[in-house]
């Protein structure tokens, strides 16, 4: 996928004009929050099993080689083929050898963002292998050759209307005629036309939330069973995991799976949670004959021991950016590339490079929203601040703002100049204010184009804690 996240404030603003949009992502900001905050509050122990989430992922980084070498031996052990890649560019070569050796002509795929992030359809079929999505979401989208605009919910920028339309070009052997109004229609035809690609299929390729060190298992999470599926009818099933997935036991899993679920759909557990360990075993009726198992670094083992080691423990449950307003007001492509939201402005800096997604850690209110939601306690906002901070050093912003950043520094080191200049700021904006509101306002044209901007209180903060003190 492309890395477009250069272009966030052109895209940002197509979106905030674009009605489809806009409707799409009015549904995500009246379903996700609420349903999570129902979950968790039916669940009293919820903010400790946060604590011990983090935990968990914070022992596990700690201790990463020696529970990924306890994995691998596990798994091995288990029947695994497992092969460790740098980069994208030798995991996509790793599986494009795996799928020659079996003499594959078709990958029935279940969702996984790494494949996102290292290009691997493209990538596959231009080396004549067909992938074919199995994912509602992302089958919907890969009929409109369009990339994931968020984590769990991939087509969620699209309305229902929009998918009817798409269907009706794209499967032609239906009756032209036929009903394609409410939602079970849709999924029905899409039931249909992917259930033969499945035995078709000479490879099924998943992703992985979780790795387990003690049993050597791959586990995924899903609410539709494709990713049963997808493994369990091909003769050969394939993997593709960081190096961050990895957990220690299958106690820690059933901590992070009372998380995960809550914190993505408000569901108190996702339909499907399946574990793979090994091929099929010699009296078993189904399963695939090989089991292998990519795992990926592509940087992350340089986050270690950094501050962006913190990152890491991302489930990607999507609660940061189903609550974030940035997000809720532009979608996830206005991001650029393949982790929007608040997740998105820290791991894209770190995987693409400052300078291309430079943007991004600026793109946030920082209301500390998705560090208040996140289950693994992730201190987004502090990582934004730290990937300004690096984006400042690197001299990489326009003039105009490293220079306004530079006039605010001096100021903020005079004090007594600081509460002059911006008491008189803010006497100057209440000027222009109707009704204790702003409608537009001289270099702040950005935020009052969408909103009016609250006029500030005739007494600043320090003025009334000096008074009261």
């Amino acid at each position: 996928m492309q890395v477009k996240s250069g272009a966030f404030k052109e895209t940002a603003h197509k979106a905030l004009h674009n009605e489809h949009l806009q409707e799409a992502l009015g549904l995500l900001r009246s379903n996700f929050g609420g349903a999570r905050a129902a979950a968790v509050a039916r669940l009293p122990e919820f903010e400790a099993l946060r604590d011990a989430g983090r935990d968990i992922r914070d022992h596990t980084l700690e201790n990463l080689d020696h529970y990924l070498e306890a994995w691998e031996a596990k798994a091995t052990d288990q029947g695994a083929i497992v092969h460790w890649a740098r980069d994208g560019e030798e995991a996509n070569k790793i599986i494009l050898e795996l799928c020659r050796s079996v003499d594959a002509k078709l990958m029935a795929k279940s969702k996984t963002m790494i494949s996102e992030e290292i290009a691997l359809n493209p990538f596959l079929e231009s080396e004549g292998v067909d992938v074919i999505e199995t994912d509602l979401g992302e089958y919907i989208l890969q009929l409109a050759n369009e990339p994931p605009s968020h984590v769990i919910g991939p087509a969620i920028h699209k309305t229902k209307e929009q998918v009817a339309d798409l269907f009706r070009d794209s499967h032609t052997d239906f009756d032209p005629a036929r009903r394609l109004v409410e939602i079970p229609d849709m999924v029905g035809e899409a039931r249909q036309v992917l259930r033969e690609r499945y035995f078709e299929a000479d490879v099924g390729l998943t992703g992985a939330n979780f790795l387990v060190a003690e049993t050597g298992s791959s586990v995924i999470v899903t609410n539709e069973g494709n990713g049963d599926l997808a493994q369990g009818l091909a003769r050969m099933h394939i993997v593709l995991a960081t190096i961050d997935k990895v957990i220690p036991t299958l106690d820690d899993l059933a901590t992070m799976l009372r998380l995960l679920a809550r914190s993505a759909t408000g569901q108190e557990m996702a339909s499907y949670t399946t574990l793979s360990t090994g091929p099929r075993r010699s009296d078993a009726e189904g399963g695939p004959e090989s089991y292998h198992v990519v795992i990926l670094d592509n940087g992350r083992s340089g986050w270690l021991g950094t501050p962006f080691q913190e990152a890491l423990r991302c489930v990607r449950c999507g609660a940061c950016m189903n609550h974030c307003p940035v997000y809720g007001a532009v979608g996830g492509h206005a991001y650029g590339w393949v982790y929007p939201g608040p997740i998105g402005a820290v791991l894209t800096p770190a995987l693409v490079g400052i300078e291309r997604a430079r943007h991004l850690p600026n793109a946030s209110t920082f209301c500390g929203k998705c560090e208040s939601v996140c289950p693994m306690r992730i201190p987004l906002p502090k990582l934004m601040r730290e990937w300004r901070r690096q984006e400042f050093e690197s001299k990489v912003q326009p003039p105009r703002q490293r220079f306004g950043l530079a006039v605010w520094r001096w100021l903020a080191r005079r004090p007594a100049l600081y509460r002059l200049a911006s008491g008189l700021a803010a006497k100057g904006m209440r000027m222009l204010a109707r009704g204790g509101r702003i409608s537009r306002l001289p270099l702040a044209g950005g935020w009052t184009s969408q909103r009016d901007m609250p006029a500030p209180a005739a007494r600043s903060f320090q003025s009334q804690w000096k008074a009261r003190k």
